[in-house]
């Protein structure tokens, strides 16, 4: 885990000057607020099955992380850390669920996969986060550069044309479906710490 996360760092750091001259125009997020339901949306497995959230999270009460997917490296550092809280977050009742616009095909290539045992799952259509209000509109030209000059093809990526991402963002949900924690932030840098999610958890049981 430690040359994982070395490497994710190296990672970062190349692709850091990249991120804030590409950095997309954000749409002002409203994002669902403590206290508010869940909306009953689909998602896909990472072999294309749908799946309701509602359905996962009342069987056990869930902590949902959207990303921006597998190509983001601030997003698979942060997948990195959370796998090694894992432990935690399941001895205290909770599952972990990481959502992002990755089609099911892109899940199964995430980098370094085989150490993230929690679930991951797809959102190529962006319903879900849409409706967990946390979607901004990339610039068709910084599409274009991100695809042209670095590689990074988001429609391959989702599989679709809408050219959405969600901000980074953490839900904590019980089992009826009700927000019980909500952070969004749209600076992609900026991410909850492993120590704070479990921080929350525990105010969240409370």
């Amino acid at each position: 885990m430690r040359n994982f996360s070395r490497r994710l760092f190296l990672s970062v750091s190349f692709f850091a000057s990249l991120m804030a001259l590409l950095a997309p125009i954000s749409r002002a997020a409203e994002p669902l607020a403590v206290g508010a339901g869940i909306p009953d949306v689909a998602v896909l497995s990472v072999t294309g099955e749908p799946v309701k959230l509602r359905e996962l999270v009342a069987t056990k009460p869930a902590v949902l992380i959207f990303y921006r997917g597998g190509w983001c490296p601030y997003c698979m550092r942060h997948l990195a850390a959370l796998a090694e809280v894992e432990d935690q977050i399941v001895a205290a009742g909770f599952q972990l669920l990481a959502i992002s616009p990755d089609q099911p095909s892109k899940l199964a290539e995430t980098p370094n996969r085989d150490k993230l045992h929690y679930t991951l799952l797809s959102d190529s259509s962006v319903e879900a986060a849409r409706a967990f209000g946390i979607t901004f509109q990339v610039p068709d030209e910084t599409v274009s550069n991100y695809k042209n000059d670095y590689k990074i093809d988001l429609e391959a990526a989702s599989g679709q044309t809408h050219h959405l991402l969600p901000h980074p963002s953490v839900f904590i949900v019980d089992t009826v479906g009700k927000v019980r924690f909500a952070h969004v932030d749209p600076d992609y840098k900026k991410r909850l710490t492993p120590e704070q999610i479990l921080a929350a958890i525990k105010a969240a049981k409370n």
